[in-house]
């Protein structure tokens, strides 16, 4: 039984009432320009811009979940000896508690809590489209004589470049400082080099009594003192002292005086970062008013309604509707954001910024309810692609500085990842599909490669670049006719020395092919068409001549031309992605492809999802790489990688198994895993990125939450795959592969400028197939609704048989 928390669906949120999950749960606020995360007891890791690059608070995931981390509030009581000191947040003082919820909302969220006779709720975010994060506090007396309670919100702050935080003790403390101004009732904080260009501010809407802003001055006792018990707040008043070096914080602390019975409070708190604080003013008065915080929380739900309003579903599977229509949306727009940024797992200190294989995908999940958005990221992805059609691994958002990733680690291994640029095509033709917008592929984006002043030496039309990376991948084959694998794949723990060759890059180029030549076809381009259906054919007869192993397909040939991932191998005899992708691809014949993924489920699946590959490795290959540096069962080496989840279902859903894909969809969705929290321990409300496999003695402990391509490949599996419906580029196709028990479904999809109301009808119980469509009462010839784009809600019947 679940003693953690439940899904409030009226509400839209997520009601932890239980303080002590078994690892942090978080939340996400604000975006990427500015915004962080927040755990469910209050503490948050905020930054503007860029995580690694221009980082505000002090966020230590590796303490204990009992250690303040970044931002929390004490309050007061004042006693006839001294004071009673506590945290609503119950971190960092676990004062007990009589009630406790933290509300993970859309871009929110609320914890309150009830303590020592006080109500305490208080609702975090960013307003859309500031640059500071809002803390609005209510305090609600629920006992029968007065209360005369301080409240003293409290903020850690980083050094901006937040890796230099922990390995320069020496420059970092000596450039920060703090400064107060009496007019304003703020408290500045900044490096010394950003004092006129980057400054950190907190404030409040009341009265702010007195402040703090050095650490050691606040936990007292020459820091003996500690977070559960700052010394400083025994004092009447705090120090007011302004640091001119050291551990900067920001401590604040109201007078609230007496609060009546039944009486509350509201006090409003903002942590931003402006250029100058003055100047700044406007925006700072204008939240600390109560009618612009409430005004803010509302357009912001209007945002979401918005966002998520276009596909909605009713299926007969309540944890299905919940998680496609409200949380997948919200984690894809989250990835979105952030890629593999910034989480309590990828910390953000510099060592990856934005993936560009991780953003491809990512934005692919996001396209159908923000595509100009969708636009911009693939304007800045295409930017990191090189002259030749590969693609940098990942870069920086505040610099579009780019780099090699892992490869620049291993000399004697390839820098380029074979698969990178591929993932670009799949984007681009995706966002195409579902706007329309031809005009896209003419606009003029460089390429990365910079002449001596740093200058671009070439641009070209996003359809170059498109073709670009299908010539790249075309002239980089191996002794097998297969791609070179490069420094690694999608699996980027595959790290086979030079000359190795990847079935499921090959299979990956298949797919991007297969969208460039109904993308040839719809501009008209037969002699492209042509070029890439002779390309297509070409892979794969290699595919199916060099990698079929008998029972399944081949993942890898190593440098020597031996295989991996085959019956002939000890360890790693079989690997998913080989299967699924080649179905994906549609280069697996039919009876290859049900032969495959038969393999996946006899060998690979478990009930709590499916394994990357088996049997584990188990000793440490550096000729094989980095997925040897995990134990059997954990990662790639034998763990269930939710990533590669989706694409089995997608896989059987093409060969008309709707079963089974559910089946594969139910066992990994979050939400069924809300009652064996213990065992999985992660968020159930958003997808993690892996599960311990069957060979790991922590089998179903879920690791690695929110950023995840998991998000992006779940939501296209259940809303294009497995309700089947799906953007083409002449309309919008409807092919569902659904449970056979099931009666039907509904779904409203808004797609270019029009909205249909879609019944999907299933009196003969079939997984697949469709008897006839109606729109508008109007029969329709074959499978794909025409674009309308009138501003109209149309009604559309489909009868499966």
């Amino acid at each position: 039984m679940n003693t953690y928390g439940y899904f409030d669906d009226e509400n839209r949120e997520y009601v932890i009432t239980n303080p002590k999950t078994p690892v942090k749960w978080i939340n996400y606020i604000g975006t990427l320009a500015f915004g962080g995360i927040v755990d469910q007891t209050g503490g948050a890791l905020i930054c503007k811009g860029d995580p690694a690059l221009n980082r505000i608070t002090k966020y230590i995931p590796q303490l204990p979940a009992s250690e303040f981390k970044g931002e929390t509030l004490y309050l007061r009581l004042r006693q006839a000896e001294g004071y009673l000191v506590f945290s609503p947040f119950y971190v960092p003082t676990l004062t007990p508690y009589a009630r406790y919820e933290c509300r993970v909302g859309l871009g929110y969220s609320r914890i309150i809590s009830e303590m020592h006779g006080l109500r305490t709720e208080v609702t975090i975010f960013v307003p859309p489209g500031a640059s500071c994060e809002v803390r609005d506090i209510r305090i609600t007396n629920l006992t029968d004589t007065p209360l005369n309670v301080d409240a003293v919100p409290v903020v850690e702050y980083s050094h901006f470049d937040a890796l230099k935080q922990f390995t320069n003790a020496d420059w970092v403390p000596q450039t920060m400082q703090s400064e107060w101004d009496a007019d304003l009732q703020v408290l500045s904080q900044f490096a010394f080099m950003n004092k006129e260009t980057r400054v950190n501010y907190f404030t409040s809407n009341r009265p702010i009594s007195s402040f703090e802003s050095d650490r050691a001055r606040f936990l007292g006792d020459h820091e003996y003192g500690t977070w559960a018990n700052p010394l400083a707040l025994q004092q009447e008043e705090l120090d007011c002292y302004q640091a001119r070096r050291g551990d900067n914080i920001g401590a604040l602390l109201h007078h609230l005086g007496d609060i009546r019975p039944g009486q509350t409070v509201r006090l409003i708190t903002q942590l931003g970062q402006v250029q100058n604080v003055r100047q700044a003013r406007q925006d700072i008065e204008k939240y600390r008013q109560e009618a612009q915080i409430d005004q803010a929380l509302e357009e912001m739900a209007r945002y979401w309604d918005t966002y998520l309003g276009t596909i909605q579903v009713q299926t007969p599977n309540p944890d299905f509707n919940r998680m496609v229509n409200v949380y997948n949306p919200r984690q894809c727009h989250t990835t979105f954001n952030w890629s593999r940024y910034l989480s309590l797992y990828q910390l953000g200190l510099g060592a990856r910024g934005m993936g560009f294989r991780d953003s491809s995908q990512d934005v692919m999940g996001v396209i159908p309810a923000m595509p100009q958005e969708a636009k911009g990221l693939l304007v800045k992805l295409l930017s990191v692609q090189k002259r030749d059609g590969s693609a940098m691994h990942q870069f920086y958002p505040l610099t579009m500085e780019a780099n090699e990733g892992d490869s620049r680690e291993m000399e004697d291994r390839p820098s380029y990842y074979s698969d990178d640029h591929l993932w670009a095509i799949l984007a681009v033709c995706a966002y195409v599909q579902e706007t329309g917008d031809l005009d896209f592929l003419a606009q003029e984006v460089p390429f990365y490669d910079k002449d001596k002043n740093d200058q671009p030496i070439e641009s070209a039309p996003v359809l170059e670049h498109l073709k670009r990376g299908i010539a790249f991948t075309r002239g980089d084959l191996g002794r097998h006719g297969l791609p070179l694998l490069g420094f690694a794949d999608w699996n980027d723990t595959g790290n086979l020395p030079t000359g190795a060759e990847s079935v499921f890059t090959a299979c990956l180029y298949g797919t991007a092919l297969r969208e460039m030549i109904a993308l040839a076809k719809h501009l008209g381009d037969k002699d492209l068409a042509q070029d890439y259906q002779a390309a297509y054919e070409q892979m794969a007869q290699a595919v199916n001549r060099e990698a079929w192993d008998g029972g399944w397909y081949i993942r890898y040939f190593d440098q020597d031309g031996q295989p991996l991932g085959s019956h002939r191998n000890r360890h790693g005899q079989i690997y998913t992605n080989a299967q699924s992708w080649a179905v994906i691809s549609g280069f697996a014949p039919p009876e290859r492809a049900t032969t495959a993924l038969d393999a996946v489920r006899r060998r690979l699946n478990t009930p709590k999802g499916i394994k990357l590959s088996t049997p584990g490795f188990n000793r440490y290959d550096p000729a094989i790489g980095g997925m040897t540096t995990y134990p059997p069962g954990a990662k790639e080496n034998g763990g269930i990688f939710l990533h590669a989840n989706p694409w089995v279902m997608i896989a059987e859903t093409i060969v008309g198994r709707g079963d089974r894909a559910f089946e594969y969809y139910n066992q990994i969705n979050p939400a069924t895993k809300n009652s064996i929290i213990d065992e999985y321990e992660c968020e159930p409300y958003v997808y993690a990125q892996n599960i311990l496999g069957d060979e790991h003695p922590q089998f179903g402990l879920g690791r690695n939450s929110w950023l995840s391509g998991t998000a992006s490949w779940c939501y296209q599996a259940a809303t294009k795959y497995i309700l089947g419906v799906r953007p083409t580029f002449d309309g919008l196709l409807l092919d569902p592969c659904i449970p056979a028990e099931w009666d039907g479904f509904t779904v409203t999809r808004r797609f270019r400028g029009s909205t249909y109301r879609i019944e999907v009808q299933n009196p003969d119980h079939v997984c697949r197939g469709i008897r006839s469509i109606t729109l508008d009462g109007s029969p329709i010839e074959g499978q794909v609704l025409p674009v309308l784009n009138d501003g109209q809600t149309h009604h559309v019947v489909v009868r499966m048989g």
